[in-house]
């Protein structure tokens, strides 16, 4: 049964979609980091998270488990375990769980649906590349489909069907359209990352339950559609 959730204790970053006594769907606004690193180890979403489930109580030793990551400048849907067990069968399932993004990238594609394969790499930069070398690279796919056109901008729908490090950035520029605000594999210096976790549906790790859950698109991706910073 899903918990009420007091908005007293809710994380400054962070809408809880749901909550129940085994996990936690949260929307993760963009710029907030998943989980710690060794120059931020309180804000980010893992931190905040635990302290609201301790619920101001500096003994409690509950805590939340990082079931997946978003990129810090990516927006949206994540799952935390409210236990290792928990964490383990949602990991354990992984393959049957259906993630869905929306991003905002730079042209139009010719072809308006696809999948895009690639065997993917890291550079001694942290850098992500796709390559021809199946033996190094993690084959990765990732499936698009064009939902509008305008000013040059595309909106696109993408089906996560591989879970690589940076894999939507890395394939849409790989296509010529990288994601506007992408630093790291586009051109932009001065846009935020249009990359948004919007959906995500997975059978709950205890009963079963078919869940799913469903977000809208950013304001800010239509505002830039219509040349609207």
């Amino acid at each position: 049964m899903s918990k009420k959730i007091n908005k007293k204790y809710q994380p400054k970053g962070l809408s809880i979609i749901y909550e129940d006594d085994y996990l936690l769907v949260v929307e993760k606004q963009a710029g907030l980091l998943t989980v710690a690193t060794e120059t931020n180890k309180v804000r980010n979403a893992q931190y905040l998270l635990t302290d609201y489930v301790r619920k101001g109580n500096a003994k409690s030793r509950k805590e939340v488990f990082v079931v997946h990551r978003l990129d810090q400048w990516t927006s949206g849907l994540l799952i935390f375990a409210k236990s290792e067990e928990i964490m383990l069968r949602l990991k354990d399932n992984w393959k049957e769980i259906e993630k869905k993004y929306v991003a905002l990238v730079h042209g139009t594609f010719a072809q308006k649906e696809g999948i895009i394969t690639s065997a993917l790499i890291e550079d001694k930069r942290y850098k992500i590349h796709s390559t021809n070398d199946t033996e190094k690279g993690k084959l990765a796919h990732t499936a698009y489909k064009v939902l509008k056109e305008k000013n040059n901008f595309s909106l696109v729908e993408i089906n996560l069907l591989t879970g690589r490090k940076n894999q939507i950035r890395v394939h849409m520029a790989d296509k010529g359209h990288p994601i506007v605000g992408d630093r790291k594999y586009g051109k932009d210096k001065d846009l935020n990352l249009a990359l948004h976790s919007k959906s995500i549906s997975f059978k709950h790790p205890v009963d079963g339950r078919e869940m799913k859950f469903d977000t809208k698109t950013p304001d800010y991706f239509n505002r830039l559609m219509n040349n609207k910073r």
